[in-house]
């Protein structure tokens, strides 16, 4: 089983992207970050013609996220139950016998904001209905655009980035304790090459001088990273013509 993340930053935009990558990767779960369609205008059918079918939790020019999968989604859960949130962030179905959580997590934009107040508030939420999603489920995949940077290898320039957005004690706090929860990340499970991102910015060459972070992650429970048989980063997206600024996560599974 191959299950893929990607925030394509606009699917209206890179859709035709999304469909190459689905043509020439194969992947069976492919979770969507940042669609920035409302589920009226989800393309739905062009998708279903690629073989794919598809889950959607949009909403007007901004956040949304999808599961796009080779077979039909069931118990589909939109939002974090319980947590009163106008933003479209998070998606959750069941593929066979696995759990696949798709989430686009806030970006907090700045420590001392208001909107990383709510980027504390929204990761407790997500921990805690996650920790009864891993009672329900054996196999649970949380996926997506985490903005978070777990570690100092994971960002470019750790001395500038330091406390910074994405990588300051408090975020990483947060996605140790999804560890804690019983979750692999599922990169990090082999030798991997250093300085690889998944994220560069738009501005200043970034990407050609490989100035990035790793921010797009797939966390595995127990039993799915013990059928974990590969993990990688996919740049070639990231080389396209108007490219999203993130590229895809891909893990592999002998499932």
């Amino acid at each position: 089983m191959r299950i893929a993340t990607w925030n394509v930053n606009s699917l209206a935009v890179r859709l035709p992207q999304v469909l190459d990558w689905l043509q020439a990767q194969s992947a069976d779960v492919l979770a969507l970050q940042e669609t920035k369609l409302t589920d009226e205008r989800f393309p739905h059918a062009a998708l279903l013609a690629a073989g794919y079918h598809s889950v959607c939790f949009g909403q007007p020019a901004y956040n949304g996220v999808a599961l796009l999968s080779r077979v039909p989604a069931t118990e589909v859960q939109r939002g974090i139950p319980g947590f009163d949130d106008p933003q479209a962030r998070v998606i959750a179905a069941t593929f066979g016998e696995v759990r696949v959580v798709g989430a686009y997590f806030p970006n907090g934009q700045a420590p001392d904001s208001d909107k990383f107040a709510y980027k504390m508030r929204w990761l407790e939420a997500l921990q805690t209905w996650l920790a009864t999603e891993l009672e329900h489920h054996a196999n649970v995949a949380l996926v997506g655009d985490f903005n978070i940077a777990p570690e100092d290898r994971d960002v470019y320039d750790p001395v500038a980035w330091a406390g910074q957005i994405h990588c300051t004690p408090e975020e990483r706090a947060h996605f140790a304790s999804l560890l804690g929860l019983g979750l692999f990340d599922a990169f990090r499970a082999f030798d991997q090459a250093p300085r690889s991102w998944s994220w560069w910015d738009y501005r200043n060459l970034a990407f050609r001088k490989n100035q990035g972070l790793r921010i797009d992650h797939i966390l595995l429970s127990q039993p799915l990273s013990a059928a974990l048989r590969h993990c990688v980063i996919d740049k070639v997206p990231r080389k396209n013509e108007r490219p999203s600024d993130h590229a895809p996560v891909v893990a592999d599974l002998d499932l």
